[in-house]
């Protein structure tokens, strides 16, 4: 079943809260789902102690760059999505996790540091990619993005992502308090209270665009693949 890899060497990208929204509207949808948590921060692991984890998502979070790739491979057979959380480095565990991935996912934060740092990520694919003599699909993820207003630095990285001909997902991660409450509280969008939650609609809307468009994106690698 399909691999969906997020990665950026650098650190605070927005890997985790993607790939935890992901996993999450997946399974709102009826699939089973399977998240290998490769981060040594291992915040998904304890999103999944608290309270209101979906039955239907599996955490595997005892993963070394030696048995991922075993991992990823025996998970992928009783799930039907695998997401991977990877590590903010660009180790071999990196590397292994991106020569297994039906996509990869490139969290970018609107700054120069993450830019550079998801530069680095499609020179690792590129790599993977000759040793494999397979394309692999990718695709940068602006996140943290505001809802009211695109700052100069955000526009000077969409304008490099342009002019480097790099994919781009057309939805952003925008910066949301319920992206921060569901690592707190526990459970999933659905479940926070809207009450107490502000602009719950619109992040719960953000986070169905995205893994739309993540369904969209995967279906695309399939036929390119087999064309």
């Amino acid at each position: 079943m399909p691999t969906i890899a997020f990665a950026n060497p650098k650190g605070g990208a927005g890997k985790t809260t993607a790939a935890l929204l992901l996993a999450s509207e997946l399974a709102s949808r009826g699939a089973n789902v399977a998240i290998i948590d490769a981060d040594p921060e291992r915040w998904i692991s304890q999103w999944g102690a608290l309270e209101g984890k979906p039955a239907s998502i599996q955490i595997i979070s005892d993963v070394t760059e030696d048995t991922i790739v075993d991992q990823i491979d025996e998970v992928s057979r009783n799930s039907q999505f695998v997401v991977v959380d990877l590590e903010g480095t660009a180790s071999l565990m990196v590397a292994n996790a991106i020569g297994m991935a039906d996509l990869v996912v490139i969290p970018t934060q609107g700054s120069a540091m993450d830019a550079k740092g998801g530069a680095k990520t499609i020179r690792l694919i590129r790599n993977q990619e000759r040793m494999a003599r397979r394309k692999i699909a990718h695709s940068v993820l602006l996140t943290r993005t505001s809802a009211a207003v695109t700052s100069r630095s955000l526009r000077n990285v969409q304008d490099q992502l342009a002019q480097g001909g790099v994919d781009v997902f057309r939805t952003s991660i925008v910066e949301r308090a319920a992206f921060r409450d569901i690592f707190d509280f526990g459970g999933t969008l659905a479940t926070l209270d809207p009450k107490i939650v502000s602009n719950l609609n619109k992040a719960q809307q953000n986070a169905r665009e995205f893994a739309g468009e993540t369904l969209v994106k995967l279906k695309q690698a399939v036929q390119a693949e087999v064309a």
